[in-house]
Protein backbone atom coordinates (compact mmCIF):
# COMPACT_ATOMS: atom_id res chain seq x y z
CA UNK A 1 0.00 0.00 0.00
CA UNK A 2 3.24 1.98 0.40
CA UNK A 3 2.92 5.39 2.85
CA UNK A 4 -0.61 7.13 2.47
CA UNK A 5 1.25 10.72 4.16
CA UNK A 6 4.30 10.10 1.47
CA UNK A 7 1.47 9.81 -1.54
CA UNK A 8 -0.81 13.12 -0.36
CA UNK A 9 2.54 15.13 -0.36
CA UNK A 10 3.09 14.23 -3.92
CA UNK A 11 -0.19 14.62 -4.79
CA UNK A 12 -0.36 17.65 -3.05
CA UNK A 13 3.25 19.15 -4.59
CA UNK A 14 1.79 18.00 -8.03
CA UNK A 15 -1.19 20.16 -7.51
CA UNK A 16 0.21 22.92 -6.85
CA UNK A 17 2.87 22.96 -9.13
CA UNK A 18 -0.06 23.37 -11.91
CA UNK A 19 -2.75 25.72 -9.75
CA UNK A 20 -2.94 28.79 -11.61
CA UNK A 21 -1.44 32.02 -9.36
CA UNK A 22 -4.74 32.68 -7.76
CA UNK A 23 -4.92 29.72 -5.85
CA UNK A 24 -0.65 29.17 -5.59
CA UNK A 25 -0.66 30.36 -2.04
CA UNK A 26 -3.41 28.23 -0.97
CA UNK A 27 -2.70 25.17 -2.56
CA UNK A 28 0.89 25.71 -1.78
CA UNK A 29 0.37 26.00 1.95
CA UNK A 30 -1.47 22.89 2.07
CA UNK A 31 1.30 21.21 -0.03
CA UNK A 32 4.08 22.53 2.58
CA UNK A 33 1.32 21.08 5.13
CA UNK A 34 1.71 18.13 3.58
CA UNK A 35 5.10 17.23 2.99
CA UNK A 36 5.85 18.35 6.75
CA UNK A 37 3.36 15.55 8.19
CA UNK A 38 5.06 12.82 5.47
CA UNK A 39 8.04 13.76 6.85
CA UNK A 40 7.84 12.69 9.96
CA UNK A 41 6.86 9.52 9.74
CA UNK A 42 8.78 8.28 6.19
CA UNK A 43 11.71 6.01 5.63
CA UNK A 44 15.10 7.69 5.37
CA UNK A 45 14.99 7.44 1.39
CA UNK A 46 11.19 8.81 1.50
CA UNK A 47 13.01 12.13 3.37
CA UNK A 48 14.91 12.35 0.61
CA UNK A 49 12.40 12.28 -2.42
CA UNK A 50 10.45 14.81 0.04
CA UNK A 51 13.20 17.17 0.38
CA UNK A 52 13.34 17.23 -3.28
CA UNK A 53 9.15 18.20 -3.60
CA UNK A 54 9.88 20.62 -1.07
CA UNK A 55 13.03 22.70 -3.73
CA UNK A 56 10.50 21.77 -6.43
CA UNK A 57 7.43 24.09 -4.50
CA UNK A 58 9.79 26.53 -3.47
CA UNK A 59 10.47 27.27 -7.24
CA UNK A 60 6.88 27.01 -8.23
CA UNK A 61 6.41 29.68 -5.29
CA UNK A 62 9.62 31.92 -6.40
CA UNK A 63 8.54 32.13 -10.17
CA UNK A 64 4.52 33.69 -9.22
Amino acid sequence: MGNQLFQEAQRFVEMAKSTDPAGLDSAVAKAKNSLSSAFANSTLAEQAQLQQMQQELDQVNQSH
